[in-house]
């Protein structure tokens, strides 16, 4: 059984670092990768990760920014990585699998956001292709050295843009409905949440829990999609006046803390915001906190998991 949707009272929030976040756990030996782990978000989790002792293994599409971003980081591999292309996915892959080492961390940290319409080469719109379907054709390719870790954790940086809605299983890619960019963000951001929903449902028995997060509000590279105008409009909205901005270290706080707190022990498939598993919310909740039922459901994780793998044709067999 899943971990109840819940917050656990940590004791830490929404001004915790990474840093405070991990503590004093010592990760030395332990082996992490963390997908765009060069910039934002994922460069903090690189660096506190690596700092605690692990390795950290990145994945980049530009490799020449990475060696930039991560120069004098210590025990840190860079690998490319491109998550729109299925055939980047698989190799990858299978040079960590190639080198024997057990994945005791994986977080599924790189992603795009209200990009203007594309597809991949399969024909899948591009936000779910990068962020969803790269990520679950990535984690379903390592299983092997996530199960020979005997006791791993998959982590994926989801969104509250999962409240602007659901998949769309009917038309994932906007063939038949009007491309929105902010929907197709929303749908894919709540595909990371039923994804860690789904594996954590299957993976648990071998030891492997997943966790999905929104790290908070911050000012990323994440928004580089977005015109002068755009961004003005965006930061302007009623939901972001409201909304506390985090530095990057605080923004990396959560994805930290899933992936490496003892609070966790034992726990996963759980939605987790400011350090703490996420309060469930209904539908139509107005707050700029929680997560929405459709993230949640069971059936519908069940029914992801099912077309993710009719849609990348790749099964994850666990």
């Amino acid at each position: 059984m899943t971990t109840k949707q819940t917050p656990i009272h940590s004791g830490y929030g929404a001004q915790t670092t990474a840093r405070e976040a991990i503590g004093n756990r010592d990760l030395k030996g332990l082996t992490a990768i963390v997908t765009g782990g060069h910039a934002g978000l994922g460069l903090e989790t690189t660096r506190v990760l690596s700092g605690a002792g692990a390795t950290v293994i990145v994945g980049a599409r530009t490799l020449d920014k990475a060696r930039a971003s991560l120069a004098g980081i210590a025990r840190v591999e860079i690998e490319p990585l491109d998550l729109i292309d299925p055939a980047s996915v698989d190799a990858f892959a299978e040079r960590f699998l190639a080198s024997g080492r057990p994945l005791h961390f994986l977080v599924n940290n790189a992603g795009i956001m209200a990009t203007a319409f594309a597809r991949d080469r399969r024909g899948f719109e591009s936000q779910f292709a990068t962020n969803h379907l790269g990520h679950f054709q990535l984690t379903a390719r390592l299983w092997p050295a996530l199960r020979k870790a005997n006791g791993a954790r998959v982590v994926s940086v989801s969104s509250r843009g999962h409240a602007y809605g659901g998949v769309d299983f009917d038309d994932p890619s906007f063939e038949r409905r009007t491309y929105d960019k902010w929907a197709a963000y929303g749908q894919s951001k709540t595909a990371n949440v039923l994804f860690a929903l789904a594996l954590d449902a299957r993976g648990q028995a071998h030891r492997v829990r997943a966790f999905s997060l929104h790290p908070g509000a911050i000012q990323t590279e994440l928004t580089r999609s977005l015109s002068e105008e755009e961004l003005r409009v965006l930061l302007a909205s009623p939901r972001i006046q409201a909304t506390t901005f985090k530095t990057v270290e605080q923004g990396a706080a959560t994805s930290v803390w899933c992936a490496t707190s003892p609070q966790l022990e034992g726990m996963g498939g759980v939605y987790c915001e400011d350090v703490d598993v996420a309060e469930a919310v209904s539908a139509d909740f107005s707050g700029t906190y929680g997560v929405r039922p459709w993230a949640i459901d069971p059936a519908l994780a069940d029914r992801l998991w099912a077309k993710s793998e009719e849609w990348t044709g790749v099964p994850f067999v666990v």
